[in-house]
């Protein structure tokens, strides 16, 4: 048998199992995880990015696995769609992985050889993820990934809150795995093949596959954190280390977006138009609560995970705009809906993972996550500062950045659509498009406070003076991620061309028309809208060094250099600069209701006041408290059945047999 792409992807995931399980050879020895064990898998990462870049343009490929229960073998199948989210798995993957490499030291609680073994098996378990090709090998490898990431979130399991947060992210996985499961037994249509190919193969009814989308809806959204099951990801986020953190923002929330479009576009084939209004719906929703809960965090961390829940929910909006021109038959619209939709899975998972390593290296250097106590930084680590810049820039989605393309050609999806076969949705998608822009606004504000509160200004406290360098490891995978978000902003058309097999497949449209040349990319018409990054950046740095110039020529050796003027107060320190909670605040007024303001006022004899705000979800308390009291008292409830007395088990015994009787009778 020739060896396929698919086999060098299973290849690629035994070498991951393997590298793990080296791991317990000398599982207490951190240099033997770090030094050895984390750069081979970052090799592994480069080889499947490399087998998915070229899986993309070859025919689909299947095989049946030697593995699997006697009637249940295992079906797996590489094709443009699941390549394309290998290439995000193994790019991102292989500067995470050089990045932990530097990064990870003793734990409280987890061995660095465990850690290495479940930071392996979940990068394989979400590449077969993506190869799974029927709903066993599919849950099999889903429950996989939960299982290993609940293990790396709380690593440091001594203290409570970790492991709060781990069982928090460990409950909503597996409610979303049943609803998964649930959707799957919808498709079967009660036959007893479960192969994807099966699936393919029916025809549902409108109800059956209604019930099979919004199934998929609610388990797959759990997974990418959409509102309203958002509540474990601003938990699990800050409580994992930052290379975990950066996987399970950058890749993990990816497998959900995977599994929503494989579900509806590929094994369902025929969505109703009105299915995408409630995923654009549910996407708009969740990305404005995302972007207004980050601007009013003090946390870093928490920050990034709110922005992930904002970020999430502009690639569900984009899908339900997919969606919508589906189900109406404009094929050439759905097209650049979804190129848009997965050209921002592309560019979320690297900047995103590169902010979060950034703040790796912040928390390493200052052991201080609080935005409050930071400042200044970007003196002491300048690397790390100039890479976290660039990412800045990118999830602002400012141009030449990948996070501008992405973003405009969603716009462009929105507003440059024909009229609609239906009244209610030609003014949904004006007021849509509105909440696209708005959320693309406040991300840039919130952005310019993350990087402005803890890079820039003095430092907030002496300490940070002694904060050092990012170390080589975790430069170079800083480095690498940088790079990539670069390079995305400014080869547009070369990732359109990219995603053109996928397009083609699942909606019958290609995209080849919206590049062109290597230099422009016009979505619907070069005459109406057209952009061209390279262009972009070559005038604004042209712009640059001219101004450099200018004031080199005029203005040398006549400036004086003197302190900033401060209205007049003679006293300035770090205390003057605005804070975390003064960025925030004027979302926080406007937005209030949104929010459960919670404030800590210090004691009026403090000699260094500190005021502190913050701000919870009001849906923890008015939807998951109350199910988890009900859980409770049911509970309760429950175990006046638990006795210990043999005496009470006969009578239960006895009753049922009463009762066993009365009712033959």
């Amino acid at each position: 048998m020739l060896a396929t792409p698919l086999h060098d992807v299973l290849a690629a995931v035994c070498a991951w199992l393997a590298i793990g399980a080296l791991g317990l050879l000398r599982v207490g020895s951190i240099g033997w995880a770090t030094r050895i064990l984390y750069p081979a898998g970052a090799i592994v990462g480069l080889g499947l990015a490399a087998i998915a870049l070229r899986a993309i343009f070859e025919p689909a490929a299947s095989m049946v696995l030697p593995l699997g229960l006697p009637d249940l073998p295992l079906h797996a199948r590489l094709d443009a769609l699941s390549a394309f989210f290998l290439l995000l798995l193994g790019a991102v993957s292989a500067g995470v992985s050089v990045y932990a490499g530097g990064y990870f030291r003793q734990t409280q609680g987890t061995p660095p050889g465990l850690i290495c073994l479940y930071f392996h098996v979940f990068l394989a378990s979400m590449a077969l993820v993506m190869v799974a090709d029927d709903a066993y090998f599919f849950m099999l490898a889903w429950e996989t990934m939960a299982l290993s990431s609940f293990f790396l979130v709380t690593c440091d399991h001594d203290q409570a809150e970790i492991r709060r947060a781990g069982y928090l992210y460990l409950l909503i996985a597996h409610l979303g795995a049943i609803t998964i499961l649930l959707c799957f037994g919808a498709l079967l249509a009660g036959a007893g093949d479960y192969t994807f190919e099966h699936m393919r193969s029916l025809q549902p009814s409108a109800a059956w596959a209604t019930a099979a989308f919004l199934l998929a809806l609610l388990g797959f959204g759990a997974k990418a954190g959409i509102v309203p099951l958002h509540v474990w990801l601003p938990e699990a986020h800050p409580a994992a280390p930052s290379p975990v953190s950066a996987l399970l923002s950058a890749v993990m929330l990816k497998t959900a977006i995977y599994g929503l479009i494989r579900v509806t576009l590929d094994l369902i084939g025929s969505p109703l138009w009105w299915w995408g209004v409630i995923a654009l719906t549910l996407g708009l929703v969740s990305a404005l609560g995302g972007i207004v809960f980050a601007a009013v965090q003090t946390d870093m961390k928490r920050l990034l995970a709110y922005s992930s829940i904002e970020n999430v929910g502009l690639i569900f909006a984009g899908f339900g705009l997919t969606l919508i021109f589906h189900g109406f038959g404009m094929g050439a619209l759905a097209a650049l809906a979804l190129t848009a939709t997965l050209y921002h899975c592309l560019n979320h998972a690297f900047y995103k993972s590169l902010l979060f390593l950034c703040t790796g290296s912040v928390l390493h250097a200052t052991r201080e996550r609080s935005l409050g106590r930071l400042g200044g930084l970007i003196h002491r680590m300048p690397w790390v500062a100039w890479c976290a810049l660039i990412g800045t820039i990118a999830i602002a989605g400012l141009p030449p950045s990948n996070g501008f393309a992405s973003e405009w050609l969603l716009l462009q999806a929105f507003l440059f659509t024909p009229g609609l076969p239906h009244g209610y949705l030609n003014m949904l998608v004006p007021v849509a498009a509105a909440a696209v822009a708005l959320t693309a606004a406040l991300s840039g504000y919130v952005m310019v406070k993350f990087f402005g509160v803890v890079f820039l200004g003095q430092h907030r406290e002496a300490r940070l003076v002694e904060a050092h360098e990012a170390g080589i490891w975790e430069r170079a995978g800083l480095a690498w991620l940088a790079a990539a978000c670069l390079f995305l902003g400014l080869v547009p058309a070369t990732v359109i061309g990219l995603l053109e097999p996928i397009t083609r497949t699942l909606t019958g449209y290609g995209i080849g028309n919206l590049a062109q040349g290597w230099l422009f990319i016009a979505p619907i018409s070069a005459e109406r809208a057209s952009y061209s990054p390279l262009l972009v950046f070559v005038v604004t740095a042209l712009l640059v060094v001219a101004a450099w110039l200018l004031v080199r020529a005029f203005y040398h050796g006549r400036v004086r250099r003197a302190a900033p003027w401060g209205c007049g107060f003679p006293n300035q320190d770090a205390r003057m600069q605005d804070s975390a909670e003064g960025f925030g605040q004027p979302v926080r007024q406007v937005f209030e209701p949104f929010f459960r303001l919670e404030q800590h006022a210090p004691a009026p004899d403090d000699a260094r006041p500190r005021y502190s705000e913050s701000a919870e979800d009001h849906l923890w308390y008015w939807l998951y408290l109350p199910v988890a009291r009900g859980v409770e008292r049911l509970t309760a409830l429950v175990t006046l059945l638990q006795r210990g007395r043999i005496s009470v088990y006969l009578a239960y015994s006895f009753a049922t047999l009463l009762a066993l009787l009365l009712f033959v009778r």
